[in-house]
């Protein structure tokens, strides 16, 4: 193929129909979209992570290399992500959160018979079915747009003048009360004995009121920005009034999760979820934020992220058997650089001095108008964010996890890529974030992987002779390690010595018998070598150790963690526990005030508290104060899908939130530095993991 001289190798691969993964998003410095020029002249403007070894063998960074002629270039196999995450058969059930009321809900079905037109009556289809609208349901002032026009004609001569329309109502309005949605056309009583609406903000306490902003209404009602009257969505022939389906999207750094709901039951009827496609332009969002700045960075971005979720979305659908086309709502949770690039926004303010989003609350927009493959008329409708770095997810997991119904000052952390945070009792809330990276979700690591069949979850390392057991989500042969399995591998790897206060392997003497050093067992325990251990060895990236020997593994291959891969562990360890250590600090709080810890995440209701306290990942507290909730994103979009009253509570629940932006703290980088030790550098923080080491140490 041909480019012009001074096109990037990876922009040529690219233009040839090769995904080359750039992981740092073009930044040169992770080294994984490494390639080979076999012939040609290039230049190399960075050569980080290669060495003079590696290019003198034609080693070149596709992102920092530029054609300067007539080249040859042989691209390695990609590293490809399992995609193998959780799904609705494996997944359990979700119940109802409260008591659904379908007359809560902005969506109608209706079914209309028209009087068909004649000679002596000559309305027009629109306005004969507005007429008949307004005469039966009380729906006023209907609106539609040029799509859905072009439809009305053949639906309603194909059903012989009775057809079903899906109407979004005004939610600044009072919802009229004739049948709407299914069960005929007379309306079922509600679910759950009553309105049966989701307590109020504050547990009672008393809410503040509503400040508006939040999807166009004053009230910050739902829905009056797509133009406040009732606007027609769908129409179709015959009568339909069996189901009514939307869905709830949490975008993540790293996974995306759909649940598709049928609102006439408020029931998830199925459960999808895969990685990010944006991973293979940056594992985090610093680094999609500066692809997106580079050419048609933005616009590609938005299209991995649609495919990923309209690949959710069309096997949900297909778990019915329904057509996405029959989705006619969605509402959308995920960080602030998530939901920008979703909307195709650029984010690049994000990570620019003083940090600030383009836009925290995304007005509702119709599907149409970013592709995403549901009804191209339904409302596509984006929680409320707060900052630059906490976002929509952060809105959604405070209200989804109740802990504004909770007594006492309360701690909520979203355990995930960015590593989220909020503190308050919902009379005032302060949030923040800190940038704790992919490990915990199975990426940045060798084997990492997520937490489904075939992962490690857990570990325990033999104190004496330093081998390992372990237990795999399935009981299957084991393929990586998710999140849960690397947490409990770094805790027993320090207690049993294995590794040192600062997470290095131990490489002194390795693989040397006990009888040719004539050191007894205790002596090198209490030496603290790994003189016994056979797992304990040099890899590529470095000292690593072997959890499962290559014949007991569904890969092949040893799994190992390395010395890059704890590295990774303790960064993103140590950036939640100082998050929130500075957080509290900055309100005259510490964190023995905090009365509970509600731990969000994908992966967050799969962690040992134990192991997570003894790495100094959460603070060393009774067990019984840390509450699990798993993807409270995804469920709180879910919620806000119910309820025009948990929408509203969101939109106020973004608005009271105060942000402290850790990196204008001069504490933080202190408080992280500190905590980049298992479990700290102040033991006293820490008294039971102390004491565990102890135990396990024999002292």
């Amino acid at each position: 193929m041909e480019v012009p001289v001074g096109t990037l190798l990876g922009d040529a691969a690219q233009q040839a129909g090769i995904d080359v993964l750039m992981p740092c998003g073009g930044q040169g410095r992770c080294g994984r979209c490494a390639v080979i020029v076999e012939e040609g002249q290039v230049r190399r403007r960075s050569t980080q992570r290669l060495s003079p070894e590696d290019v003198a063998a034609g080693y070149a960074l596709a992102c920092q290399t530029i054609v300067e002629g007539d080249v040859v270039v042989l691209i390695p196999p990609q590293e490809k992500i399992e995609r193998r995450l959780r799904e609705s058969k494996r997944a359990a059930k979700v119940a109802l959160p409260f008591p659904y009321d379908l007359h809560d809900q902005t969506l109608r079905k209706y079914a209309v018979t028209l009087v068909p037109p004649s000679l002596h009556d000559q309305t027009d289809d629109w306005s004969r079915l507005q007429r008949e609208l307004a005469r039966h349901y009380d729906v006023q002032g209907l609106q539609a747009g040029l799509p859905v026009l072009r439809k009305l004609g053949r639906a309603l001569r194909e059903g012989e003048w009775t057809i079903t329309v899906v109407i979004e109502l005004d939610p600044s309005g009072t919802p009229p009360s004739p049948p709407p949605l299914g069960g005929g056309r007379g309306s079922p009583p509600p679910l759950g004995g009553g309105r049966g609406s989701p307590p109020p903000l504050g547990g009672g306490r008393g809410s503040p009121p509503p400040r508006g902003g939040g999807r166009g209404g004053s009230d910050g009602s739902p829905g009056e920005s797509l133009g406040g009257l009732p606007r027609l969505i769908d129409v179709l022939p015959g009568e339909h009034l069996e189901s009514l389906w939307a869905a709830a999207i949490d975008i993540g750094t790293t996974s995306n999760h759909v649940w598709l709901v049928d609102l006439i039951s408020g029931e998830v009827m199925a459960q999808q979820a895969d990685y990010n496609g944006q991973i293979a332009r940056g594992e985090d969002v610093i680094s999609r934020i500066i692809y997106a700045s580079k050419g048609n960075g933005l616009e590609e971005l938005q299209q991995l992220v649609m495919g990923t979720l309209n690949r959710l979305v069309k096997q949900a659908a297909r778990e019915r058997s329904i057509s996405t086309d029959q989705i006619y709502k969605v509402v959308v949770a995920g960080n602030s650089t998530m939901i920008h690039l979703f909307a195709g926004i650029s984010p690049e303010s994000i990570r620019l001095m003083p940090f600030i989003t383009a836009v925290n609350q995304v007005p509702p927009f119709p599907a149409r108008e970013i592709g995403l493959e549901v009804n191209p008329e339904a409302t596509v409708d984006c929680l409320p964010g707060v900052a630059s770095y906490v976002g929509a997810d952060i809105t959604a997991g405070v209200v989804s996890s109740g802990m504004c119904a909770m007594e006492g000052l309360t701690l909520f952390i979203d355990i995930g890529t960015n590593g989220e945070m909020a503190l308050g009792d919902c009379t005032w809330l302060i949030s923040a974030a800190c940038s704790a990276g992919p490990a915990f979700e199975g990426a940045g690591v060798l084997h990492g992987m997520r937490a489904t069949a075939g992962a490690i979850e857990e570990v325990w390392v033999n104190p004496d002779t330093h081998e390992a057991t372990y237990r795999v989500i399935g009981g299957e042969k084991p393929r990586g390690f998710c999140g849960s399995g690397l947490i409990s591998l770094l805790a027993e790897m320090f207690l049993a010595r294995v590794i040192d206060k600062s997470g290095n392997i131990s490489l002194e003497e390795t693989n040397v018998s006990l009888e040719e050093t004539n050191v007894s067992l205790e002596e090198t325990r209490f030496l603290g070598k790994n003189l016994v251990s056979r797992r304990v060895r040099e890899g590529e990236h470095g000292a690593e150790y072997v959890v499962a020997w290559a014949d007991e593994t569904a890969i092949g291959e040893d799994i190992v963690i390395t010395a890059v891969d704890i590295d990774n562990l303790m960064r993103a360890k140590a950036a939640i526990y100082a998050g929130f250590s500075v957080m509290a600090r900055s309100v005259g709080l510490t964190l023995a005030d905090v009365a509970q810890v509600l731990i969000g995440g994908a992966f967050g209701q799969y962690i040992n508290v134990e192991k997570a306290i003894q790495i100094g990942m959460l603070p060393d507290m009774p067990f019984d104060r840390f509450h699990f909730l798993g993807n409270t994103s995804v469920r709180g979009a879910y919620m806000a899908l119910l309820s025009q009253e948990v929408r509203r509570q969101m939109t106020e629940v973004g608005q009271m939130m105060t942000y402290l932006e850790l990196s204008a703290d001069n504490t933080f980088f202190d408080e992280f530095s500190a905590a980049l030790f298992l479990p700290h550098t102040d033991e006293r923080r820490f008294p039971s993991v102390r004491e565990s080491r102890m135990v396990s140490s024999g002292e």
